[in-house]
């Protein structure tokens, strides 16, 4: 939605300047006849007297057209440069995501071709580098949809906090990882379905960023009072020194690129739900806290109407292997 930048408090620098002056000129006669009646010498006021402070309104009217006018050239300029940057990304978005992910997809069908017709290790090796650089990027593109996708709004619904959790915990189907969840039955939020992407994001990296032979992983949901905290604890390397220096500075360097851009959205659209998000790492693992404003459930009825699937889950404070049901969301909008 456009904004009018013409405007300041819905109304034009002239159309200030105006109201002030006229306002101003009424408040002057209007607190000198009150002066002068009080101290008892009306007779002697004349609008003579008033031309000192009509003079004052004058000068100080046009200060203020003045200023709201500069103001307003101001702010046109910048959401004339912020519109064409907004429309830059944008097509650079849909060039990256579409054309260049077609290319990769040329050379990830060439990379495969080659790999069933040479036989040297060296080759080989070269190949599978090729083949991960393109994953990579590819997995970039992934990331930039979901920015592209995600709106800046303040979020107007609700959502379980647990049934988002299990959901992302599901997903999470290797043999090799140890995976529990300790939750209460349910717990809802301040957020819309969006959130379900950092969610997803933390057990994901929590699985991917891990050479233990046995990845584990503790997940907890707990409430206290006005937050509600989501904790996922893992055993892996940590998060590098590079990466949280990003996540620190909010901004992307030369040194961290694909392997940072899922932490960074992870803070980014937390933040845009109104929650934060706290990063942890010791000799023992790594722990991501993910707080979020918590709000009452809806209604049996409100339940009941935008429920789409029963959702299962264990009582309050059981520790249990995720069971795949998913979240519920609510828009109070």
């Amino acid at each position: 939605m456009k904004l009018k930048s013409d405007l300041v408090f819905g109304r034009s620098p002239r159309e200030l300047a105006v109201a002030y002056l006229c306002l101003g000129a009424v408040f002057v006669v209007s607190t000198d006849l009150a002066v002068a009646s009080a101290v008892g010498s009306l007779s002697t006021w004349t609008p003579v007297r008033a031309a000192d402070g009509w003079a004052f309104v004058v000068v100080s009217s046009l200060v203020l057209y003045g200023a709201t006018a500069y103001q307003q050239r101001r702010a046109i300029a910048a959401r004339s440069e912020l519109e064409t940057s907004n429309q830059q990304l944008q097509v650079l978005s849909r060039v990256f995501r579409h054309n260049v992910r077609n290319d990769l997809n040329v050379i990830q069908g060439y990379t495969d071709l080659l790999s069933d017709r040479i036989d040297d290790e060296r080759s080989q090796e070269c190949l599978e580098t090729i083949r991960e650089t393109t994953d990579d990027v590819v997995e970039i593109s992934e990331k930039l949809r979901v920015i592209e996708d995600a709106s800046p709004a303040p979020p107007s619904g609700r959502i379980d906090l647990v049934g988002a959790v299990r959901e992302a915990a599901a997903n999470i189907d290797r043999a090799d990882v140890s995976l529990t969840v300790d939750a209460p039955t349910e717990a809802w939020i301040r957020a819309d379905e969006s959130v379900e992407y950092p969610i997803r994001e933390v057990f994901e990296n929590a699985v991917t960023h891990n050479d233990e032979s046995v990845r584990r992983i503790d997940a907890r949901v707990t409430e206290n009072g006005s937050t509600t905290c989501l904790e996922v604890r893992d055993n892996g390397p940590g998060i590098p020194d590079d990466e949280r220096a990003v996540l620190r500075a909010e901004e992307e360097t030369p040194l961290s690129h694909a392997s940072s851009i899922g932490l960074w959205l992870v803070k980014w659209m937390c933040e845009t739900q109104g929650g934060t998000v706290g990063f942890e790492t010791t000799d023992d693992g790594t722990t991501v806290r993910l707080r979020f404003e918590s709000v009452d459930g809806p209604t049996a009825s409100t339940e009941c109407a935008c429920r789409e699937s029963p959702s299962g889950g264990d009582t309050a404070g059981a520790s249990a292997v995720a069971d795949g049901s998913g979240g519920r969301a609510v828009d109070d909008g």
